[in-house]
């Protein structure tokens, strides 16, 4: 996927994601699995978004160019995986919670072997991870984000989680 892609809003971006394959180069060969869960976090103003207190050393990559790859510790043991998003300046993120046959941000990073030497990747550019679209436009439902019981009620139950409608998809609670 190319950069004018990449840099839509957060809100955009997130459910047009689904479908997409997730490409990593590994020195086996290259996975791909395809998208089925997202979560979009949208600037400063939204008290779940990780840049809801600012720029700051971890945060700053949220600010770079639509197309960043930003890794990040959770729990100090499962690395998560977000797509930067929207115009450079503005802090946006897409979380991907799910792909094929993994249910969960944890599972599918540790399955693709994303870490947080991938943190700053430019996917654009990259030949180690970076998004195909292949045309394939699945339906998907709405839901309100999981795991942000820190925010504010307001951006706590607002429907910014996409899951692709798929029998053999369960998403993690």
């Amino acid at each position: 996927m190319g950069r004018r892609a990449l840099s839509r809003s957060a809100k955009e971006l997130a459910p047009e994601l689904l479908g997409k394959l997730l490409c990593r180069r590994r020195e086996k060969g290259i996975l791909k699995y395809r998208i089925m869960e997202t979560e979009c976090y949208c600037g400063e103003e939204d008290t779940a978004c990780h840049a809801s207190k600012g720029k700051t050393d971890r945060t700053s990559v949220l600010y770079e160019k639509g197309g960043t790859a930003y890794v990040y510790l959770c729990y100090g043991m499962h690395a998560l995986f977000n797509v930067v998003s929207g115009k450079e300046g503005h802090p946006e993120a897409v979380l991907i919670r799910g792909v094929t046959g993994y249910n969960g941000p944890g599972k599918l990073t540790r399955v693709m072997e994303i870490d947080r030497t991938l943190n700053r990747e430019d996917m654009v550019t990259s030949h180690l991870l970076w998004l195909e679209d292949d045309g394939y436009k699945p339906e998907y439902r709405a839901d309100k984000r999981v795991g942000i019981d820190y925010a504010t009620e307001e951006y706590r139950n607002i429907p910014w989680r996409f899951i692709v409608k798929d029998d053999t998809y369960k998403p993690a609670k």
